[in-house]
């Protein structure tokens, strides 16, 4: 599948990088860090299948979604490519070293492990299909519609990100079907019978109010991991503490 992306920097003194983002985001809520990360080196924020201006597929699993970063990665003539992952984008970012480490130079990973999750997307899949698109007149009354039942302000900002206007009527970017439908993989990760341990380091940025970061489940898959708890975040964690997350990311991409 050939991915939407947008390029920041044109620096060549560090290896490019690749920014993957979570469930239901887009590259352009990675475009304010990847600025910033831009210094000396040319970096890619992509839209994930399924997400933002990239094409929809019934099928999105992490082989699938791994291949898809593989395959841009080709077009773009990269051989080795330094990857940053949040979420599922680090469950891409993770699984994509797992079974091509010749491709991956530096790996950081942002408040996710490599293991299946019990939580669910059905709330919020079923919050958005609610909405009554023909009658929505802006987005804020979208956001209000959704109160009930995503208390969450910022979080009801962020999904409604997927909304867009066209020919007068509010319309989703994503595919709720498709989402609805694969929901299941993306809460889970492969399985990793048979896969040999990465054995070279990875940061772990975690957020301190997440539960996401489950230290054995790393360490058995990447030995040498190295996990940094940012204080006062949770799960969005490059949002509530972009500084200091910009610290870490530089700090470990510029070693």
């Amino acid at each position: 599948m050939n991915l939407y992306f947008e390029q920041f920097g044109d620096g060549h003194r560090g290896p490019p990088l690749i920014i993957l983002h979570g469930f239901f985001a887009s590259s352009r809520n990675w475009r304010t860090l990847a600025r910033q990360l831009a210094g000396q080196r040319r970096v890619y924020v992509l839209d994930l299948r399924n997400h933002g201006a990239s094409p929809h597929a019934e099928q999105m699993d992490y082989l699938c979604m791994a291949e898809d970063v593989l395959a841009f990665m080709q077009q773009q003539g990269l051989s080795r490519a330094d990857l940053l992952g949040h979420s599922m984008g680090g469950k891409i970012a993770m699984w994509l070293a797992l079974n091509h480490p010749d491709c991956v130079n530096e790996l950081l990973v942002a408040d996710i492990s490599p293991v299946s999750y019990s939580h669910n997307f059905d709330n919020t899949i079923q919050a958005l299909r609610q909405l009554n698109l023909p009658d929505l007149a802006n987005r804020k009354q979208a956001e209000q519609q959704l109160a009930l039942m995503i208390p969450d302000l910022s979080y009801r900002q962020f999904l409604l990100q997927n909304l867009q206007l066209e020919q007068g009527v509010y319309q989703w970017r994503i595919n709720l079907d498709y989402f609805q439908a694969n929901a299941q993989h993306i809460v889970a990760f492969p399985a990793l019978d048979g896969i040999r341990p990465y054995d070279k380091p990875v940061l772990f940025l975690s957020g301190e109010q997440s539960y996401y970061i489950h230290r054995a489940a790393i360490e058995a898959v990447f030995p040498q991991a190295q996990i940094i708890e940012i204080a006062g975040t949770g799960h969005w964690l490059h949002v509530e503490a972009p500084d200091l997350f910009i610290q870490h990311a530089e700090g470990w991409l510029n070693r």
